[in-house]
């Protein structure tokens, strides 16, 4: 992932959105959380349009898996844009792709530091997978 690939929740939700076609009205009611569909839908209309423009406080665990299943992404893509907008916290993976880790505002680091980031996590990747049988 590169620093211009990288979003926040609210661009995430925005895009998402635009790609499916969907209303806001219509996110709304397909958000509902996987564990707890009896619940109904987590998310208002006019809570989501504060989500795209970036006017609430950070979702809960429930509503990000409703979130993620409102827009049919992995819950994986929805907590890390989460990270990135209310704590800082971006991914970053090694060069091969298989192995990630979180870091605090990951793109502030140097280009050399960023190269160190993924060098440990190449070396962390290739333990797990001398291990595996």
């Amino acid at each position: 992932m590169t620093e211009a690939s990288r979003k926040d929740l609210s661009d995430l939700v925005r895009t998402r959105r635009a790609q499916l076609g969907l209303t806001l009205r219509e996110l709304a009611s397909r958000c509902v959380d996987p564990q707890d569909p009896d619940a109904g839908s987590m998310w208002t209309h006019a809570t989501l349009g504060n989500l795209e423009t970036k006017t609430i406080k950070a979702p809960d665990l429930p509503k990000l898996r409703a979130l993620a299943k409102g827009l049919d992404l992995p819950l994986r893509l929805v907590q890390e844009a989460a990270g990135v907008q209310y704590m800082g916290i971006e991914t970053a993976w090694s060069d091969d792709g298989e192995t990630r880790t979180l870091v605090h505002h990951y793109w502030e680091l140097s280009e050399e530091d960023r190269a160190k980031v993924r060098a440990m996590l190449e070396a962390w990747g290739s333990l797990g997978r001398r291990d595996a049988p």
